[in-house]
C-alpha cells in the first residue's frame, strides 16, 4: 500500500496532425529528467484505438521534471514538462506530424538582438534569439545537406559564432557563409527558439542587420545606450536594468525582406587610465636617457 501511494500516474493522448485522428499502436516512452541535465525512460506503452496510454512514476522525483516522447516517421516528438502529483497527471495531447522538406517558409516570427557594451580590447558580443514558425501541415525536414529547413543572413562582421542553447539543437545548427543554417526538424503549430552569439571587433562602429526575409518583429537591447538606430520605422521603448546592467530598448513593426536596420555606435571617450601605458613608457625612456647622461658624464 505504501509503495502504491508513492506511484504517481501519468495519462494522455497521441494525435496525428494536423487532423488530429488517434495515433493508434504508437510507441511513447516516459522520461526523467534531472536538474543536472541526465535523463533515462522509466516507463513505455503503446496507445491504445483512441490514442490513451497510461504510463507510471513509481517513485517520483520532486528535483526531477518528465516528459512523454513518441516517435512518428523519424522524428521525435515532446510533451510538455510534467510535475507529478497525487492525483493522475494529464498531459496535454502530443501532436506528431508526416515529414515533407517542402512547403511554405519558414517565418522569423520575432528576432531579438542584444549588444553589450565594448569590452577592453574594444569588441562587442552580440546575443540573437529568433522564434521560427512552421506554418505548413507537415514537420518541415532538410532535404540534403545543400538545401537546410532554414536559413538567415548573418552581419558580414560576424565573428567568432557560436550557437547557444534553445529549442534547436547546437548540434544541428551550422554557420556557412554569411548565413546561419538548420538542418534539424521543424515541426508545425509551435515556435521554435534559435540561439547564437558572436563578435564584433573593435573596428566595427556601425553595425547592419541584414533583413533577407519578412520577419514579423526586430527588438533591441542595447547597452550602449547612445547608438543609434537606423530603420524605417522604430518604436523606442526607453531603458531598462536587465541583471545589473542598462540597455536602451527599440522595436521595429513587421519588416519586409531587404528592409534597412542598423546601429550605430558611440565612440569609445576618452579615459585617463588609458594613458598609463604611454606614461609609464615615457617614464622609462627618461629614466634610460639619465643613465646613459650619467655614464658619459666624466668624474671631476
Amino acid at each position: 500500500m505504501g509503495l502504491q501511494a508513492q506511484q504517481a500516474v501519468v495519462t494522455g493522448r497521441v494525435l496525428s496532425g494536423p487532423t488530429g485522428r488517434p495515433a493508434g499502436h504508437a510507441w511513447v516512452v516516459l522520461h526523467q529528467v534531472s536538474m543536472g541535465g541526465g535523463g533515462q525512460p522509466i516507463d513505455s506503452t503503446r496507445t491504445d484505438a483512441r490514442g490513451g496510454y497510461t504510463l507510471t512514476i513509481r517513485q517520483p522525483d520532486s528535483g526531477a521534471i518528465y516528459v512523454v516522447s513518441s516517435w512518428h516517421a523519424g522524428i521525435a516528438y515532446f510533451s510538455e514538462p510534467i510535475a507529478p502529483g497525487r492525483s493522475p497527471s494529464r498531459v496535454r495531447p502530443l501532436f506528431v506530424y508526416d515529414t515533407s522538406s517542402t512547403g511554405p517558409a519558414v517565418r522569423v516570427v520575432r528576432r531579438l538582438v542584444t549588444v553589450a557594451k565594448q569590452k577592453r580590447d574594444g569588441s562587442r558580443d552580440v546575443l540573437e534569439l529568433l522564434e521560427l514558425e512552421n506554418p505548413g501541415a507537415a514537420t518541415r525536414v532538410a532535404r540534403d545537406t545543400l538545401v537546410p529547413t532554414w536559413a538567415g543572413a548573418l552581419p558580414p562582421a560576424a565573428i567568432q559564432f557560436r550557437v547557444g542553447q534553445g529549442d534547436v539543437s547546437p548540434q544541428v545548427v551550422t554557420r556557412r557563409g554569411d548565413s546561419v543554417a538548420v538542418y534539424g526538424p521543424l515541426p508545425p503549430g509551435e515556435r521554435k527558439q534559435l540561439s547564437y552569439t558572436y563578435v564584433l571587433a573593435a573596428t566595427v562602429h556601425r553595425l547592419s542587420l541584414p533583413i533577407d526575409q519578412p520577419t514579423g518583429e526586430v527588438d533591441l537591447l542595447l547597452e550602449d545606450t547612445a547608438a543609434v538606430v537606423t530603420a524605417g520605422k522604430l518604436d523606442s521603448l526607453g531603458a531598462e536594468d536587465i541583471g545589473g546592467r542598462r540597455f536602451a530598448r527599440y522595436r521595429t513593426p513587421p519588416l519586409v525582406a531587404g528592409a534597412a536596420l542598423a546601429v550605430g555606435f558611440t565612440e569609445r571617450r576618452f579615459a585617463p587610465e588609458s594613458l598609463t601605458p604611454f606614461i609609464v613608457g615615457i617614464a622609462g625612456l627618461v629614466l634610460a636617457i639619465g643613465f646613459v647622461v650619467a655614464l658619459r658624464r666624466k668624474p671631476r
